[in-house]
């Protein structure tokens, strides 16, 4: 992890977050274009059709979540080199920062994010709506290197890896729940 708590350099680590979280956004943007751009493919598909295949995603995503299910998420399994951050810092972390920003570089754990995607493709909203969930999901990603930061507890992974499951459960249910409301 970026900033793991015994992690120290000579450079002061707000500004690496910082830098860490303009590579998240400067990743996560593409990557919501992207989603945007290929939208246009499902707007030929009748809305009812596309508002039931979002609810199913997100209820798919949910019973995974719960354990319901096992399915396997799109992922490219393996992870950013560490010379990446070894050898330029600044570059390195933006570099880095980028690739996790979109999303298709390491493997994203949580279902949520897929289900965001595949309803943001259906809906075809707005670029700037789409845009903005592709923000949210890299800052999203920025919150766990920010709260290590100001954590700076060596015990923050257990933690993390305690309540994990929990989180993510919620959120599935809160996407849904929202996803649900929002095209009822």
């Amino acid at each position: 992890m970026l900033f793991s708590p015994g992690w120290r350099a000579p450079v002061r680590q707000g500004e690496i977050l910082a830098v860490f979280t303009l590579g998240l956004l400067l990743g996560g943007l593409p990557s919501a274009t992207v989603i945007w751009l290929l939208s246009g493919l499902a707007a030929p598909f009748p809305p009812a059709f596309r508002t039931s295949a979002i609810l199913a995603a997100a209820a798919l995503g949910t019973a995974r979540e719960l354990g319901l299910i096992r399915l396997p998420l799109p992922q490219n399994a393996r992870q950013i080199p560490p010379d990446v951050l070894q050898t330029r810092l600044r570059r390195g972390t933006l570099q880095f920062g980028f690739e996790l920003g979109t999303g298709v570089r390491t493997y994203v754990p949580a279902t949520t994010p897929y289900v965001l995607a595949s309803a943001l493709f259906l809906a075809g909203l707005p670029l700037p709506v789409t845009l903005l969930a592709g923000a949210a999901f890299a800052l999203g990603r920025a919150l766990s290197a920010a709260l290590t930061y100001l954590a700076r507890d060596d015990h923050r992974d257990t933690a993390i890896a305690t309540r994990m499951p929990r989180m993510k459960t919620t959120a599935a249910i809160a996407v849904l729940s929202a996803l649900a409301l929002l095209l009822l």
